[in-house]
């Protein structure tokens, strides 16, 4: 059940069962929202495979800004907290496949019981926060197009697939930025044939390229994930 999670890649087996009786896979589409703002947090997601969820922050003019990316490193939901408290923000799919779901309080009863399991989350907490603090910095100093090339670099890497579902109104406001911005930039690329836009994604089609334009906050937090969650 936890082939395609490495979240869980370091828990032992007696780990994997105790949160395993209690889990449930589904398939999430592109688009199915998770919780929005206000929601009580009551079950936890883990992508497993390809699929790619995101944290939107909602802002007053109805545009969602994207604060973190989790892929199969990473779990959405009650992850710290002992659940069933609101959400700050929406929690959204990005890209299609299958999910696991836990009900926060087994979750909640899984981390009491086994120690292992609370220090897996108590760490990915951290690497969680570090997500969002290069996130911030990010935007705040970063170009637009550093930030769009570490966007479609990311979900390159954590989807296994160069065929990324998203439009450019949603791509632009992830960034922060107006659609005309982001389509400017997007034609530029086009024209360095690294990209390829269709009704509703975009083909990378040179990711190697695309991750050297980038800038290197994708390094900085897969480090920071390789350091916290390695020999836990």
């Amino acid at each position: 059940m936890f082939d395609h999670s490495s979240l869980f890649s370091s828990l032992g087996e007696a780990d994997q069962a105790l949160l395993r009786k209690h889990m449930t896979s589904m398939e999430l589409t592109n688009g199915h929202v998770l919780y929005e703002p206000g929601d009580h947090v009551d079950h936890a997601y883990f992508p497993l495979g390809p699929s790619l969820a995101s944290f939107l922050v909602v802002m007053e003019d109805g545009r969602s800004i994207e604060t973190a990316m989790i892929g199969n490193e990473g779990a959405i939901g009650g992850i710290v907290s002992h659940g069933l408290l609101p959400a700050f923000s929406r929690a959204c799919v990005m890209h299609s496949g299958p999910f696991l779901r836990i009900a926060s309080r087994n979750l909640e009863a899984a981390k009491n019981e086994s120690a292992a399991i609370r220090n897996l989350f108590t760490r990915y907490a951290d690497c969680l926060m570090a997500q969002v603090f290069q996130s911030v910095a990010c935007n705040a100093v970063h170009p637009l197009g550093q930030r769009a090339a570490k966007w479609l670099s990311a979900a390159v890497e954590r989807t296994g697939t160069q065929e990324i579902t998203i439009t450019q109104d949603q791509l632009a406001s992830f960034l922060g930025v107006g659609r005309s911005y982001v389509s400017r930039m997007l034609q530029r690329l086009r024209a360095q044939k690294l990209i390829e836009t269709r009704r509703g994604g975009i083909a990378v089609r040179s990711p190697e390229t695309l991750k050297r334009m980038a800038c290197n906050c994708n390094g900085l937090v897969r480090d920071h994930f390789a350091t916290v969650l390695t020999d836990i």
